[in-house]
């Protein structure tokens, strides 16, 4: 970065700011703007030497700079999506570009002479998308996408290269342990002696991660893992945010060594380390930043080197493991376990306990559940047995209600013909004592003849019952099959209409005497 200098993005221009003495204080004062990228800016950083810039866009596009001149000195549009993230090699032959086309792209620094000056040149060296998952033996390995696809809901895939360029960490993965398997969110590592293929996983539970960055100071080896997969004369602490947690990892265990989560409403952004490692700052889409503090030795005791950098040798024997190791996959477990555990206890927290007794209350639930289960069954039993004795019963009981219908259906018919006999013959008496009347009278033999009519509707109606009893009590004895066949038949006939000869009426008439 150059001396006083800090960049600011706004929409698709990137400025400059220098800081000024005066005499009244220190001010900030634009000292370039840089005009080229045509939409939003997602992502920049500077070279080693302060002397260039890379950033990133929504247009597709990655634009390294010159901010001494302000101008554009390459422009590197191979991405097929957003760039939601680049980084810098801090020994300045690689920059590296994380886009949401599922692509990070390794470029290498081939730089070319024009009029005796030798001015950089990054050509694609490295296309990172898919990665074979090997099964089992003799079988053949499928291709799955290392990365996850453009409905991440983060505008950011902050990736970032280690202090001394041993190995790049990047963000936004999306590992698969075997093909019915789901996807697990994860975290690459990719060695520098080989950029082609991630060389280590480390998973993040249940959210994708948007940023990665390095803590900026060395510390000493603790030497309580001898199993480590970095062979480093010293350890290297980084920060590794997914959407809602921070994961804080060395270089000399697989597992973090701390974890936050709930510090925010809304999603993570981005993270930084201040200069002496004291600090780690957040920033999230609810629009507040969170400040991690860390005692001192909390990380560790600083590494010391010579001349404030780090030899040769150290760098060359950085990450020596082989190109196919990966974090076991039992060292998922424990850690998707430790967030789980975690988001439990988030919500815990939250939630208000209305009572203490949960516990016992649910144990009694449990109980009068299992003892009406029981009791159900037990009923179920003995309906069941009870049954066949119920169908029994119900046809003797049916033969006696059909017996008494028929005998009242009996005597009830022959009072009715009794009682119509007697009307006749009263009729009969009257007609002969009285053998002339007037209207009155003929008005009355009318009423007469009208109740005869209702009393052989009721002979009828009487008839009838005793057929229907009679025949329900057949439906029964016969059998349902049987029964229903009635039914049918039944239902296919009509009624049949008595044919009775139709009964004239005679109207009186009066006579002179």
């Amino acid at each position: 970065m150059l001396p006083n200098c800090i960049p600011l993005l706004t929409g698709g221009d990137l400025l400059i700011w220098k800081l000024h003495s005066t005499d009244a204080g220190q001010t900030w004062k634009v000292l370039k703007t840089l005009r080229s990228h045509h939409k939003d800016i997602l992502d920049l950083q500077w070279s080693p030497d302060a002397n260039y810039i890379i950033s990133g866009s929504v247009d597709n596009c990655c634009i390294i700079w010159d901010v001494n001149k302000g101008t554009n000195l390459q422009t590197l549009d191979a991405h097929a999506h957003y760039v939601q993230g680049v980084a810098w090699d801090p020994l300045g032959k690689y920059v590296a570009s994380l886009s949401s086309d599922r692509t990070c792209r390794i470029y290498i620094n081939k730089p070319h002479k024009s009029k005796g000056i030798e001015k950089i040149n990054y050509v694609c060296q490295q296309v990172i998308s898919k990665a074979e998952q090997p099964l089992f033996k003799n079988s053949k390995s499928t291709k799955y996408h290392l990365f996850h696809d453009e409905t991440l809901p983060s505008f950011f895939r902050r990736l970032s290269w280690s202090p001394d360029g041993s190995f790049l960490l990047v963000p936004a993965g999306s590992y698969k342990i075997g093909t019915g398997s789901d996807a697990v969110y994860a975290t690459y590592i990719f060695s520098r002696n080989d950029l082609s293929r991630p060389a280590i996983q480390l998973p993040s539970a249940s959210k994708a991660v948007v940023a990665v960055r390095f803590c900026p100071i060395y510390f000493n080896l603790r030497g309580t893992n001898s199993d480590c997969l970095f062979k480093l004369p010293y350890r290297i602490i980084f920060a590794v945010a997914t959407l809602n947690s921070l994961f804080i990892y060395d270089t000399e265990s697989t597992l973090p060594i701390a974890v936050l989560a709930g510090l925010h409403y809304s999603s993570i952004t981005d993270i930084s380390w201040s200069p002496d490692a004291r600090y780690l700052a957040l920033s999230s889409q609810d629009g507040f930043c969170s400040l991690v503090e860390f005692e001192n030795d909390e990380l560790g005791t600083p590494f010391s080197l010579s001349d404030g950098k780090v030899s040769d040798k150290d760098i060359k024997s950085l990450l020596q493991t082989a190109n196919d190791t990966i974090v076991p996959i039992r060292n998922v477990g424990p850690v998707v376990d430790e967030n789980s555990k975690m988001q439990a206890e988030e919500g815990a927290d939250c939630m208000i306990i209305e009572s203490v007794n949960t516990g016992t209350d649910l144990l009694e639930s449990r109980e009068t559940s299992a003892q009406r289960k029981a009791d159900d069954s037990d009923m179920i039993k003995s309906t069941g047995s009870a049954q066949s004795a119920m169908t029994d019963s119900e046809t003797n009981e049916a033969e006696e209600k059909a017996d008494k219908m028929a005998a009242e259906a009996t005597v009830n018919v022959k009072e009715v013909v009794s009682d119509c006999r007697k009307k006749k013959a009263e009729e009969g008496d009257d007609v002969a004592t009285q053998p002339t009347g007037s209207v009155e009278e003929a008005d009355l033999g009318s009423r007469k003849i009208e109740a005869e009519d209702k009393a052989e509707k009721q002979v009828l109606s009487s008839e009838e019952k005793e057929e229907k009893s009679q025949s329900s009590l057949d439906g029964k004895k016969s059998g349902p099959n049987e029964e229903t066949a009635g039914k049918q038949i039944s239902s296919s006939k009509s009624t049949p209409i008595p044919n009775k000869p139709a009964r004239k009426r005679i109207t009186p008439i009066a006579i002179d005497p």
